[in-house]
């Protein structure tokens, strides 16, 4: 999903870019890593693969380490010996939810989750490795017209289901995928002029509960947003993520690039492409 809208932003940026899917490239294979840096020689590398199955994770967290933890090592080392930028992005999860205003960049991270962990080994190695050329981006809550997602998810049952019942325990920052692919290509920019590397956070303005994302996403549609009713009991899954997961937006400024818009303006932008997306195919006759 993120990595569609990468492509997009790059091209609207008049920036040359080679996209490499896991059919063509394993990034848990370090000679196959290696090799494509080596054939391709990019001034930036953007690392947009993730084991992104947060229950799985829990079950196969040594395989959410290879993805998540020594593919960035991989990338970062062959990064290193050739000289290129790494931009790798990352997540909320790698914090514990405990907080009660939005996580700064050089907060300490505590997850409680394998994804979270495997997720902070991947960061740890990136700006171990590159302190100068790395580049942690964390994002959060994404959505887009790529993939299954949860607002996609609230665009089929509102026309399919009279009532919705979803969870208030979870804050966080609902982020468009266009928005956040923007911000990892000004990144980019910004940092072959000398951007300062380290960890950013590109999440939009605000924060809201699932709860609040849900109705917000009726009121859109035009239908009622009494119609998202809170799941009454129902437990919440710690791989579901932290409680709290917003983040702060402070070192963008110094970059010279304007932090995401707030997560309302971004949801009624991207509704309309996301509700065509949604739209069911017309019968065949």
């Amino acid at each position: 999903m993120l990595g569609r809208d990468l492509r997009s932003a790059l091209a609207r940026a008049g920036v040359e870019a080679v996209a490499l899917p896991g059919a063509e490239l394993d990034v848990r294979d370090r000679r196959a890593v290696r090799a494509a840096i080596a054939a391709h020689r990019p001034l930036v590398v953007v690392n947009a693969a993730a084991f992104t199955d947060l229950d799985a994770a829990e079950s196969h967290e040594t395989q959410a380490l290879h993805v998540n933890g020594a593919a960035p090592l991989y990338l970062a080392n062959a990064c290193g010996e050739f000289g290129v930028l790494l931009l790798h992005v990352s997540t909320d999860h790698v914090f514990s939810g405990d907080a009660r205003t939005p996580y700064a960049e050089d907060a300490w991270p505590a997850p409680r989750t394998a994804y979270g962990r495997t997720r902070l080994e991947g960061e740890r190695a990136v700006l171990r490795l590159l302190p100068w050329t790395g580049y942690v981006v964390r994002t959060a809550w994404l959505y887009g017209e790529g993939g299954d997602n949860f607002v996609r998810r609230l665009i089929r049952l509102e026309r399919e289901r009279e009532f919705v019942e979803v969870a208030e325990d979870r804050r966080g920052q609902p982020t468009w995928c266009a928005d956040a692919a923007d911000r990892i290509t000004a990144l980019g920019q910004a940092a072959l002029r000398g951007a300062a590397p380290g960890i950013y956070h590109a999440t939009s303005g605000g924060e809201c509960s699932r709860l609040e994302l849900a109705r917000e996403v009726f009121r859109l549609l035009g239908a009622d947003p009494r119609r998202v009713r809170p799941a009454a009991g129902a437990a919440r899954s710690a791989a579901r993520g932290p409680a709290y997961g917003a983040l702060g937006h402070d070192r963008w400024e110094a970059a010279g690039i304007a932090p995401i818009r707030d997560w309302r303006e971004a949801l009624r932008a991207a509704l309309p492409a996301l509700r065509a997306a949604e739209r069911p195919e017309p019968a065949r006759v």
